[in-house]
This record gives structure tokens, C-alpha cells and sequence, in this order.
């Protein structure tokens, strides 16, 4: 595989403490250039991190010739807009999760990559660990029965409200920013769609939901349940329960340096599966490149439409007291 020239569109701390460090670890990836609306701040950051070039302006970025590659990291309100203008200037895309504030962003963001004949993915990293894809490799093969139940939460304990993430019109929530992972994760294990989708919330004084609990309805006896929330001490799982067996992923979506494992339960008995260490964000960054090489992604753009489709769905239940939704 060639080596790709990227650019980072913003110094969002996602890029500079994980995705940065990754594409440098890369033998396929060059940090190429970043953008900020500040010019003083882009070349702050370009010297702090060691990229080649700072640009004070995201549109000079995408004019770059040399850039290959952006990766999105801005506010959800704003992966939409850059993300088209990054198509438009013959990119292609690794956007951040969630993909956009919903459905119909989702939809033309997909339509301008189309048109322009670049690739577009979601950058749900977690689901690029071998951990996961094993685990998801676990269920489909029927090793732990019929799966009836999947479980899982992402919460965190905020310091503040002074923030994005409790924005409405930004695209705020705990939904949005963590509980987006447990919908992903609950599709991605039940290997379909949601029939039916419920939601309970506690509201901030901004309109955004600091704590979410939710149902998902698969069909054929599999529901799906899980929490997240602003409110509380981290906490990340999942958890998959069959007719035989039943499957622990802790630090489920964030596993942290180290060793990580699958605990398979049989009654009284567990066997533990351990992982050696990867950085899931170097892999999906290669998985990415790949894609680009071969035509051939693991995970579409479409499905950032259909997890969209979700949350909306959740939000639309939580605002109506837990009225179940159809999807």
C-alpha cells in the first residue's frame, strides 16, 4: 500500500491524543497538515505534534493538492459542511463519530463523496479492534447459542456544562457523544435492525439528555439494552447473552494500553481470551487506507445513515416519556 498524505481539519484533542499519534505509528500514513480557524493556533499545534504544514484556514487545506486525506474530528454540527467541502475538493473522508445531527446530513454527505468519487467512512475505531471483530465473530457462528440479550453503557462523569457537548444546536447529548457507540455495538452484535426502540432521559437545563437508558427491540426474542450519561463514573461494557453461553467485554469501546480480553461464560466456568495490545485508531486508519486501495470497506457510509436512524428514533421515544418508536 501506498503511503497516504493526510490532513487534520481542526485541533480537536481526539486528533492530537489519538488519531495524530496513530497515522504517525502508520508506515502508511504521513501527517501531512493542519488547519484551524487561528493561524497562530495551527502553527502552535503543528510544531507542538511535528506537522509539516499549519494552514489558519480549513478551506486552504482542502485546496491543498498534496492532502489526500481529511480527517474530520469538528463539532457534529460541522462534520457536515466540511465533510462536503472536503468531497468537493477531491478528499476522501474519515469523519468522527456520529457521522452528523441526522439522517438527511448523513444522506448528502454520502451523495457528495458519491459524486465526487471519494470514500467516506464513520470513525467508530472500536469496531476495527480484533477484539471486537472476534467477539462479533463469536455470535454470528452461533458458539453462544441463541442470543437473546445484549447489554451494554458508556458513561463518563463530566466536570462541567460549560462545553459542546451540551449544546443542542451543536449536536450535544449523551446519545449523541458516547451512547451512539452502544447503539453502534448493539447493531453490530444482533447482525440486523431494530423493529421497535424505547428511551427514558434526564434532561439538562440546555435541552440535552445527561443520562439515557434505552430498549431495542430486534425481533425473534433479542433485545438489546443500555445506558449512558454524563452523570456518572466511567463505565463501558457490553455484554452478550446466548442460550449457551454469555460474552464480557469490558472497556468494551476505549480498552486502554495493555493486554484486553473476551470472558466466555458456560454456567460456572470462564474462559478468558487475552489480545495483545494494537492501537484500534491506527487500525482503522489502515483499514481506511486499505479501502481506498481495494474499493472494498467493511463498514459503509450507509450504516452511519442507519444508526442515525436510531438515535432519532431514541430521542424522539425520551422526549415522549419512553413511548415506544418504530423504525
Amino acid at each position: 500500500m501506498k503511503k497516504y498524505q493526510w490532513g487534520i481539519l481542526s485541533t480537536a484533542n481526539i486528533g492530537q491524543k489519538a488519531m495524530i499519534p496513530a497515522l504517525k505509528a502508520s508506515k502508511f500514513a504521513k501527517v501531512a497538515a493542519v488547519a484551524s480557524r487561528d493561524a497562530d493556533k495551527a502553527h502552535q499545534f503543528a510544531n507542538k505534534m511535528s506537522i509539516p504544514i499549519a494552514y489558519g484556514d480549513y478551506q486552504a487545506l482542502l485546496d491543498d493538492p498534496a492532502i489526500e486525506i481529511i480527517y474530520n474530528p469538528l463539532p457534529n454540527h460541522l462534520h457536515k459542511p466540511w465533510t462536503i467541502k472536503a468531497a468537493e475538493a477531491g478528499k476522501h473522508i474519515l469523519c468522527e463519530k456520529p457521522m452528523a445531527l441526522n439522517q438527511e446530513e448523513c444522506r448528502e454527505m454520502i451523495a457528495a463523496a458519491r459524486a465526487n468519487g471519494v470514500l467516506l467512512m464513520e470513525s467508530f475505531m472500536y469496531r476495527h479492534h480484533p477484539r471486537i471483530m472476534a467477539a462479533r465473530e463469536m455470535v454470528q457462528s452461533g458458539r453462544l447459542g441463541k442470543v437473546h440479550t445484549i447489554e451494554s453503557a458508556f458513561t463518563f462523569k463530566s466536570q462541567h456544562q460549560v462545553d459542546i457537548r451540551y449544546d443542542p444546536a451543536m449536536g450535544g447529548g449523551a446519545l449523541m457523544d458516547v451512547g451512539c457507540y452502544c447503539v453502534n455495538i448493539s447493531r453490530l452484535m444482533a447482525g440486523r435492525e431494530p423493529l421497535t426502540v424505547q428511551a427514558r432521559a434526564v434532561w439538562t437545563p440546555s435541552g440535552v439528555d445527561d443520562q439515557l437508558t434505552a430498549i431495542l427491540d430486534f425481533g425473534d426474542e433479542l433485545l438489546a439494552h443500555f445506558d449512558c450519561g454524563f452523570n456518572q463514573n466511567t463505565r463501558q461494557r457490553c455484554i452478550i447473552s446466548g442460550t449457551d453461553a454469555f460474552l464480557v467485554i469490558r472497556k468494551a469501546f476505549v480498552p486502554g494500553k495493555g493486554k484486553s480480553a473476551l470472558h466466555k461464560v458456560v454456567g460456572d466456568q470462564s474462559n478468558k481470551i487475552e489480545f495483545a495490545w494494537v492501537d484500534q485508531y491506527q487500525m482503522i486508519a489502515e483499514d481506511f487506507m486499505s479501502a481506498i486501495e481495494t474499493g472494498e470497506i467493511a463498514y459503509p457510509a450507509e450504516d452511519a445513515v442507519t444508526n442515525m436512524a436510531v438515535i432519532e428514533a431514541l430521542l424522539e421515544s425520551a422526549k415522549q416519556n419512553g413511548k415506544p418508536v418504530d423504525l
